[in-house]
């Protein structure tokens, strides 16, 4: 008979690694064609009276590498993260944060919306937007 102990630190190592493969999932990496986004960014939307805050989470990625371009009701934010750049003769033991090109499409609510501000920090790109009469 087994051991409780060894029972249950089996059965949790087993949620780790299913919980692992949800999240690459999650993050839809491995499409490997290079003109074609490899992952899409996590959002949160926040509307506000006139103005709606789109929060894109984008660690490791410089603000010149970011897009962010509006086209009729859809809101498109493109870029790439690099890898980093010593880890071409580094082992990596673990590689969870997407890298390469990424693309995030974002319907938004119909009327017309202005783009106010778009500021990269603390591995966030916050979108500020206005909403037009």
């Amino acid at each position: 008979m087994r051991d409780t102990r060894d029972w249950m630190w089996a059965e949790a190592c087993e949620l780790l690694e299913r919980a692992d493969r949800l999240q690459r999932r999650f993050f839809q990496l491995g499409c490997g064609l290079a003109r074609r986004p490899t992952w899409e960014p996590p959002v949160d939307i926040v509307e506000d009276g006139p103005f709606v805050t789109i929060l894109v989470a984008l660690p490791g990625v410089p603000s010149e590498a970011v897009e962010v371009i509006i086209d009729g009701p859809t809101l498109i934010v493109v870029g790439h993260r690099p890898l980093p750049v010593d880890s071409r003769r580094a082992v990596i033991h673990r590689l969870e944060i997407p890298y390469g090109r990424f693309e995030r499409r974002i319907e938004l609510a119909a009327g017309r919306l202005e783009l106010k501000r778009q500021e990269l920090r603390d591995g966030c790109l916050a979108i500020l937007l206005r909403k037009l009469p």
